[in-house]
């Protein structure tokens, strides 16, 4: 079904693994077309509670396949079509209506490391690597790098890593909120199971709503923002999952979630 990638499901959790480990899980357009098949085909099934984005083998993702990168620079319209190819892949994985988390180990630079930041959540082994090294090559990310880092950790923050090139630890990476949490690389599976079951367990319905509402607030001023947070609170107490959560309360029982 699949060339470049896996996909697994089991208990509510998908699992997306970037299957190239030979090229330390490098990025062409086939993998940019299968991560995006995937998203398609499972966004709506709510089989899929949950989505881990890792790699297989002994790194998460070393970035862009350059191989690739270097053809396209040979012709203006293709280099052009690629680029568009990964804003597009990545919206849809920043998009994508269930909690997305990226599981980090080894390395998760430029393309890599652009791939984790459009994650809902990231969990990264300490002592994994993180950065933008396009720099370092004379490059500048075409993959949303110098948009997304500066929303994350902040301009400046941001400017370093872009300019020097730099290289930080999973711990660092925590530190500045690059990640959501570091964790030795005994603990990162552990971590991770544990973090999507729990999601997994929540209403579907109510974690979409809060992806979407917290995603569009940030593009919106703070009054459109509490104006969207209005009109999505009213039309979620009307779902049966708001209803079951309210009265499982009342009852004092755990509430058991359809996500409708």
């Amino acid at each position: 079904m699949f060339d470049r990638i896996l996909f697994e499901l089991k208990d509510g959790i998908g699992r997306l693994i970037l299957n190239r480990p030979d090229v330390r899980n490098a990025i062409d357009i086939p993998t940019l077309h299968e991560i995006d098949r995937v998203l398609t085909d499972t966004e709506n099934d709510d089989d899929v509670k949950v989505l881990i984005l890792e790699g297989k083998g002994k790194v998460f993702c070393a970035g862009a396949d350059l191989k690739g990168v270097l053809e396209s620079t040979k012709d203006t319209v293709a280099m052009e079509q690629h680029l568009r190819l990964w804003h597009g892949t990545l919206n849809h994985l920043e998009a994508y209506p269930k909690v997305t988390i990226a599981k980090i180990h080894g390395l998760a630079l430029a393309g890599g490391l652009e791939l984790s930041m459009v994650c809902d959540l990231a969990v990264a082994d300490e002592e994994a690597r993180l950065g933008d090294q396009h720099s370092n090559f004379g490059l500048i990310g075409g993959g949303s790098g110098s948009q997304r880092l500066p929303r994350l950790i902040g301009t400046r923050r941001a400017k370093e890593l872009l300019f020097l090139g730099n290289w930080i630890s999973g711990k660092e990476a925590e530190r500045i909120g690059l990640i959501n949490k570091a964790v030795p690389a005994d603990k990162l599976d552990e971590t991770i199971n544990e973090m999507a079951a729990r999601l997994a367990s929540k209403s579907l319905v109510a974690s979409r709503t809060i992806k979407d509402l917290v995603d569009r607030g940030m593009q919106a001023d703070l009054y459109t923002a509490l104006d969207l947070e209005v009109w999505a609170c009213l039309r979620h107490n009307l779902t049966k999952d708001a209803t079951e959560g309210i009265t499982a309360f009342i009852e004092k029982r755990t509430p058991v979630f359809k996500g409708r």
